[in-house]
């Protein structure tokens, strides 16, 4: 049962991969042909779903937005420009609802079973379609989902190349990727890793790989580029030399960010902290063991964080610290909003729906400022038992509008002003001559003792906790 569970673990990294149809499939990396063949689609992918728009926390539509209003203005600015909202093309058009205990249950219509260039441009004319019908300008994508891998590299880059041409064409001037990425955890190359990987043969290739994903999401007009390290870590610290694998790892980010510079791509570069799954134990953990690794290496000034509340969960924090521990740090750079079940303990990417979590993150973002040039990328997938066409609009509408009512609920808390009030009550002792002087880092020991002597036993007033969460509740 155990082996079993541990699969089910790896069921959300791999699910997108397998192709949505009965018919047999033609996965990347095998000897057949998967090249032939053309896109062969008509008309409409989605010909019954109109144009989503706002309709009101009143309708009852659910192909309707009811709490986002792109254009609304909200603390300054459109509410558009607080969310910059993007779809992951890999859980919208790669993912197949199949994990280690069924097959696939998601049968697109415009699936025809196979890994072929011609399927690949097929996905990606779907994706557009979905992308001006949900009024949603950004997209993220790893290289490997939107074009096949080939049987060499160069081979894997041309089929890139061919379906990034039909991207840039369908994008038009106003869609752009939020971020591309390269997928350096799938195929069995990157058992051991990629820039930590014990074989300098496959940290080349993935160098490689990390080069042309960067070149193509420069000429998309990309705005970010993340690293998600799902294999750079240990099962065993046995076989593992910690130390040279954390080294490799920074002197890999640190030729990225040299090649960044080279082709003048003046996006962001993310990291994106999960502690474990697949590994069981990944290197950039959370938040804060982040932080520590760029600011040991000299990195902090060339990345920022791709913060997955999920991915908080796992390593036993909240969404709201993640978000906070980047903040406070000056590394939020963007966020995947999706959620995990409590009940269950691994990586489930479902779309965020809790108003209260969703208030949450959009305090920390108000904090922030926004996320400009980040923003929030769906890295959500549907259930396995969603299976209609109109679930993957209802699933995204759902999560846009919770985000967007989280940043409504914001706007109630700062105009109200109590719970700030209450915050800064809490630390007024330290809005003193003497709190002053600490802050500034010029209070010794010997004053801070002669204080302590003159004041006697410390006044320690109430946190108000429960007044705090009375306040926060009231605002959802």
């Amino acid at each position: 049962m155990k082996a079993i569970l541990l699969l089910l673990l790896y069921s959300g990294l791999v699910s997108f991969t397998a192709i949505a149809s009965s018919s047999p499939t033609c996965p990347a990396n095998l000897a057949g042909d998967c090249n032939g063949g053309s896109d062969g689609w008509e008309g409409e992918f989605f010909p019954e779903i109109p144009k989503i728009k706002y309709e009101g926390p009143s309708s009852k539509n659910p192909l309707s937005f009811k709490w986002y209003n792109a254009n609304e203005v909200i603390l300054g600015k459109k509410m558009k420009d607080w969310m910059r909202f993007s779809i992951a093309f890999w859980h919208t058009f790669r993912g197949t609802g199949a994990d280690p205990f069924g097959a696939p249950t998601k049968f697109w219509p415009w699936e025809d079973g196979t890994n072929s260039l011609a399927m690949a441009k097929r996905r990606m004319r779907a994706n557009f379609e979905f992308l001006k019908k949900l009024g949603v300008d950004r997209w993220c994508f790893h290289d490997r989902d939107i074009a096949p891998d080939g049987k060499t590299l160069a081979e894997s880059n041309a089929n890139l190349d061919e379906v990034v041409a039909l991207a840039k064409e369908l994008q038009g001037s106003k869609i752009r990727p939020l971020w591309g990425t390269a997928q350096l955890f799938l195929h069995p190359r990157y058992m051991h890793g990629a820039a930590t990987s014990s074989e300098v043969g496959v940290y080349a290739y993935a160098a490689a790989q990390v080069k042309k994903a960067m070149e193509v999401t420069h000429y998309l007009g990309g705005e970010n580029f993340v690293f998600w390290g799902g294999r750079e870590g240990y099962q065993t610290l046995l076989n593992t030399d910690m130390k040279r694998e954390l080294d490799h790892l920074a002197t890999f980010l640190q030729a990225a960010v040299d090649w960044k510079k080279k082709v003048g791509f003046n996006g962001t570069l993310l990291i994106e902290p999960k502690p474990q799954e697949p590994t069981k134990h990944q290197y950039d953990w959370d938040a804060a063991t982040a932080a520590g690794f760029l600011q040991k290496y000299g990195l902090s000034g060339e990345f920022k964080l791709n913060v997955e509340c999920n991915h908080a969960t796992l390593s036993g924090h909240s969404c709201h610290h993640e978000l906070e521990t980047a903040r406070i740090n000056g590394l939020l750079g963007n966020i995947d909003a999706n959620t995990g079940d409590p009940q269950i303990g691994w990586d489930t990417d479902q779309f965020l729906t809790d108003i209260g979590e969703a208030t949450l993150i959009m305090l920390s973002v108000v904090r922030n400022g926004g996320l400009a040039p980040g923003g929030f990328n769906f890295d959500a997938k549907l259930r396995r038992e969603s299976t209609d066409v109109e679930d993957i609009f209802i699933a995204h509408i759902s999560g846009m509008d919770t985000l967007a009512r989280g940043l409504r609920n914001v706007a109630k808390l700062i105009e109200d002003g109590s719970l700030a009030e209450l915050v800064r009550k809490r630390y007024q002792s330290f809005d003193t001559e003497i709190g002053a002087l600490i802050e500034a880092g010029k209070a010794d020991f010997e004053l801070l003792e002669k204080k302590a002597m003159e004041w006697g036993e410390p006044t320690v007033a109430s946190a108000k906790q429960e007044l705090a969460e009375m306040i926060f509740q009231s605002a959802l």
